[in-house]
């Protein structure tokens, strides 16, 4: 038996997203461009997910192209916002808390002549509007902000800054990451007011291998991949209708429950933070930020990688921080310029739909015992 509660790094995929893949690979096989019967009953059940993708998204069925993962949607948004605006300038404004698959590609840009500007968060990890608004110019050619930091859980102010974008007459495009909000935190595009959206399947209990990007209606972007002129010529190559289909089953169930789900989390939050208080009062909450499945802790004074490693050992999975850093510090949590003390000894706690209370009182035991049983570390 373990317990797993590192739902913000990948979640378990759902029986009924399994069973749609498997209904696609051994039924619905054919190549969905194929004339025949058999390829144009698969490309039929391609766009049948596409619309369920997209009503749980809450967009047009043409707004959704699908990708690999989420970092594709995200560097695809990058690459192709600035080709759509490259008589704007070369100037970006973004955060200092990106996922690496925004601040990757920016750094790169760097060095071709882009121009980045990072906001900075405040200690719970808030970026405020006003930063958004004395950072653009007239040739900022992209904003790019995340819904939900995947770390610590703030929910940034994404509809703000495009009132900002707008109200201002700047034409930067507008890209959001929300792989960590989907089915998570409530929203749309259009109630975000972003041109760009970035999606990820397995955030969602759908297998890896499978996101989106929204591309608003009207904004054309230049093609991703070139060929066969599959997803309507920005990204050609023969659809993974598996991935698709499993991606477009977990959406669909992952929406009708949202509501619920959500409360349910919140619940466990809660009930997490009061245990770690009685029972591990040395732990300190870092932030509750504003998505309901993402908690970030820190116990000061011991070395996060030794607990996370302790904790495995007794069957708990959670993580250090982002699972793409691999060991590395974090940006994000460096980002918040907490004590040295609490920087060391920060970890993530991440909730989904089916975590429970026994998930959570194995964390707290495993928690306690790493405090009696690891040393401190000297620095």
């Amino acid at each position: 038996m373990f317990h797993y509660l590192d739902n913000a790094a990948t979640t378990p995929v759902r029986p009924e997203a399994a069973q749609a893949a498997l209904e696609a690979m051994t039924g619905g096989w054919g190549n969905p461009s194929s004339q025949y019967a058999l390829g144009k009953q698969a490309a039929a059940r391609a766009e049948a997910d596409r619309a369920d993708v997209a009503q749980a998204l809450g967009c047009l069925p043409e707004e959704v192209v699908f990708t690999s993962c989420g970092s594709e949607s995200d560097n695809w948004a990058i690459q192709g916002a600035l080709e759509r605006n490259r008589r704007v300038g070369k100037h970006i404004v973004t955060t200092a808390i990106e996922h690496a698959a925004v601040l990757e590609p920016l750094k790169a840009l760097e060095q071709k002549g882009y121009e980045v500007t990072l906001l900075q968060p405040d200690c719970q990890g808030w970026i405020a509007p006003a930063q958004v608004e004395a950072a653009l110019r007239p040739d900022t050619a992209l904003v790019s902000m995340m819904l939900v930091n995947n770390e610590v859980g703030a929910v940034l102010p994404v509809k703000e800054t495009a009132r900002i974008i707008k109200r201002t007459g700047s034409a930067a495009l507008f890209h959001c990451d929300a792989v960590q909000g989907f089915l998570k935190v409530p929203f749309t595009p259009g109630e975000l007011g972003v041109d760009l959206l970035s999606v990820s399947g397995h955030k969602v209990h759908a297998p890896k291998g499978v996101g989106a990007l929204y591309v608003r209606r009207g904004l054309r972007l230049p093609p991703l991949i070139r060929g066969g002129g599959q997803e309507r010529g920005l990204r050609s190559g023969t659809e993974a209708t598996s991935q698709i289909a499993a991606f477009a089953a977990a959406a669909r169930l992952g929406a009708a429950s949202a509501r619920e789900d959500a409360a349910r989390v919140v619940e466990l939050k809660a009930y997490t933070v009061e245990q770690l208080a009685r029972e591990v009062p040395e732990i300190l909450i870092l932030t509750q930020g504003g998505a309901p499945h993402i908690l970030p802790i820190t116990l000061p004074g011991y070395k996060s990688e030794v607990v996370v490693r302790f904790l495995s050992d007794r069957g708990v999975y959670l993580s250090s921080g982002s699972a793409c850093h691999k060991g590395k510090p974090s940006h994000v949590f460096a980002a918040l310029k907490l004590p040295k003390r609490q920087l060391d000894g920060a970890l993530r706690v991440s909730f989904s739909w089916n975590s429970t209370r026994e998930n959570v009182d194995a964390l707290v035991q495993g928690l306690k015992a790493a405090r009696d049983q690891l040393y401190m570390s000297l620095s």
